[in-house]
């Protein structure tokens, strides 16, 4: 692997675990203000010592992130549809060039696998990876589920398996039954999507179970951001990745930050 992809992967994947806590805040692109990301920087800001890396398109990051912050960006590079819209229909809407103005550790994008975009989205991501390679940036792929699609591990290993063999340099995609076996054929480091918000004890052991099945680590946004305490499940989110933190451990985590932060010395600790 080229030396500089593989300085800014591992700002990304902690060198002393290989593992990684993302912070997901890229909806907006496709959602609009979505809940708990009205306001960005009032979301982001006290999570920033918590995360790994952020996910997030050039305009939040521009607007909402401190030039002065060393957070890793993992920068949105898709979009051009919205929730109104068939979302497979992607195309690429940022430039590498912006991406190296803007200090990018990773580049992502989203692959459509057995949907209407596939090709397109495949043949994007085959390009941002050639360009990827060309600057020394590493490739998110994204593997978006369309409406039909089942989330499963037969489904699920395709994309990922098609994503690291046009040289994706991680991937993204959803935790289900059999994801020891989507690990096993698949090249490159896989971190799992929070997807939409459960119950946070559902949400700890989701990232528990996909870390025990051989995840890389996990990209949460909405089981964080849009918690009844946000700092307190990050804080246990990044237990179970970086500390093999138990499920009942984890959870305690979050249960204490969240009892602290309902007194006057909690809330200010809490941000």
């Amino acid at each position: 692997m080229d030396w500089g992809i593989a300085n800014r992967l591992s700002r990304i994947l902690q060198p002393d675990t290989g593992r990684t806590v993302m912070l997901a805040v890229d909806h907006g692109y496709f959602l609009g203000p979505t809940s708990g990301l009205e306001k960005p920087w009032n979301t982001i800001e006290p999570l920033l010592p918590y995360a790994d890396s952020l996910m997030l398109t050039r305009g939040t990051l521009r607007q909402c992130v401190p030039p002065g912050s060393d957070i890793p960006i993992v920068l949105r590079m898709s979009g051009g549809t919205s929730i109104l819209t068939e979302l497979s229909n992607e195309g690429l809407t940022v430039a590498v060039e912006d991406a190296i103005r803007l200090n990018a550790s990773a580049i992502t994008l989203s692959i459509f696998v057995g949907s209407e975009g596939e090709r397109t989205t495949l043949l994007n991501m085959a390009k941002l990876i050639d360009a990827g390679e060309r600057h020394g940036i590493p490739v998110l792929a994204v593997t978006a589920v369309g409406k039909e699609m089942t989330r499963d591990s037969r489904y699920l290993g395709l994309c990922c398996r098609i994503a690291a063999e046009l040289g994706a340099h991680f991937v993204k995609t959803y935790f289900c039954e059999g994801f020891e076996e989507i690990v096993q054929s698949t090249p490159v480091p896989l971190v799992i999507a929070g997807g939409k918000k459960i119950p946070e004890k559902d949400a700890i052991q989701l990232a528990s179970n996909a870390i025990r099945a051989g995840a890389r680590g996990v990209d949460m946004g909405r089981n964080i951001f849009q918690s009844d305490c946000p700092v307190g499940m990050i804080k246990a989110v990044r237990s179970v990745v970086h500390e093999n933190a138990s499920v009942e451990d984890a959870y305690g985590i979050y249960r204490d930050e969240k009892e602290g932060a309902k007194t006057p010395a909690g809330r200010g600790q809490a941000g």
